[in-house]
């Protein structure tokens, strides 16, 4: 905004401009100023505009590979005291990421060629009753055992989990078991629920995430080790 400002105030003015946009003329000279004198600056800008080269030269320092912890216990060791809260914000600022061991986990696996579930939800996450509409996903969590699936049903309504289980590996059944347990939990009227997901193309997943409906007779199968991914399309029945 600061810099549309900037390209167009020679032909329109700043006032009129400002009048347009919902930014107001002091804001925007007061932006002017402090890049005009850098000692207008607020402490906390001054502050992250040190800290930022010193994260720069400590990562770069041991080779790209530190990430969060790594970089803020050396400014420690350094004398360099600051919150381990504030070198990830700056650090994801500057786009700095420390090297992960291990093979990364995916759980998105899309398709467009697949067929899609119309969208009944249309990024309405709003609704005036519990049971109206559940969104679903499923993500992995680090354990000292190694990763775990973790899959999940939300009434949007309450924004509470309504279902949930977890699983070693990421097959079609621990998903449908987090909405069989919500189900059964909450005994939604059939026909006034509606159970949303993102895309995905794996099997019982593009079943029906936007709709109530009986499960088609594959999926009654439930099989246990068909790959899954967050598009995960199952309807309450």
């Amino acid at each position: 905004m600061i810099a549309f400002i900037d390209e167009h105030r020679e032909v329109y003015g700043v006032e009129p401009i400002c009048k347009l946009l919902p930014i107001a003329p002091s804001t925007y000279y007061t932006h002017a100023g402090r890049r005009a004198d850098p000692g207008k600056l607020p402490a906390r800008a001054k502050s992250d505009a040190a800290l930022v080269v010193e994260i720069r030269r400590v990562f770069e320092e041991n080779y790209c590979v530190y990430g969060v912890r790594k970089v803020w216990r050396q400014l420690g060791r350094e004398g360099i005291s600051v919150a381990r809260c504030t070198v990830a914000r700056l650090m994801r600022t500057m786009g700095l990421q420390g090297a992960v061991r291990g093979k990364p986990v995916r759980t998105t696996i899309s398709g467009r060629i697949a067929p899609c579930p119309l969208d009944r939800v249309n990024r309405q996450f709003r609704v005036l009753r519990p049971n109206a509409l559940w969104v679903s996903d499923f993500t992995y969590v680090a354990t000292w055992a190694g990763f775990v699936y973790v899959a999940f049903v939300i009434d949007a309504f309450a924004r509470r989990i309504v279902g949930w289980r977890v699983s070693r590996s990421a097959h079609a059944g621990f998903v449908l078991d987090a909405l069989e347990q919500a189900l059964h939990e909450r005994r939604p009227i059939r026909g006034g629920l509606v159970h949303h997901s993102d895309r995905g193309v794996q099997l019982g997943f593009k079943w029906s995430s936007q709709h109530l409906c009986a499960p088609p007779a594959a999926l009654c199968q439930r099989p246990r080790r068909a790959f899954s991914s967050p598009g995960f399309c199952v309807a309450g029945h």
